[in-house]
């Protein structure tokens, strides 16, 4: 083989690689960020995953916001209707986060309960996340099948 022709075809093969490698560390960081939503009643079916980073969407529970003294943390409850999860925040929360509006919290389950890196409350009276509306729609659609009208028979 000429020895340009190796040059170009070491070079290119070279080039095919380095594509391959920036490809694959653009695809795992991609992955590493994507943060799926979830609602309390399929987080507690296990759809979750383990220790997964997710996004927990519902409604803030009513009386179940609490904020230890003396520090930035707070315990509340995401409800979507069906299930209730606990969640725990430790920083400032939006100004319009307030109980039984729409929340979209992510982070990560730690035994029983949801611990929280970012909160994202809605932002008007009548806002609510399509992805949490869509999927809270769909949980009491599963709920809410009625059931069949028994079968009668017509006068004579």
């Amino acid at each position: 083989m000429n020895p340009v022709r190796r040059r170009r075809l070491l070079w290119v093969i070279a080039l095919v690689i380095a594509a391959g490698i920036a490809a694959a560390l653009v695809a795992m960081a991609l992955q590493r960020n994507i943060a799926y939503l979830y609602t309390p009643s399929e987080v507690l079916r296990g759809e979750a995953g383990g220790h997964a980073r997710f996004r927990l969407g519902g409604m803030v529970a009513e009386n179940s916001f609490q904020r230890a003294p003396g520090s930035l943390e707070v315990q509340f409850k995401v409800s979507d209707g069906d299930a209730q999860m606990s969640v725990v925040y430790t920083g400032i929360l939006p100004d319009l986060f307030r109980e039984k509006q729409a929340v979209v919290a992510t982070g990560r389950m730690q035994g029983d309960r949801f611990v929280a890196e970012e909160i994202l409350a809605k932002h008007d009276e009548s806002y609510m996340p399509k992805e949490v509306a869509d999927k809270m729609g769909m949980a009491h659609k599963k709920h809410d099948v009625p059931a069949a009208a028994p079968a009668t028979q017509g006068t004579p």
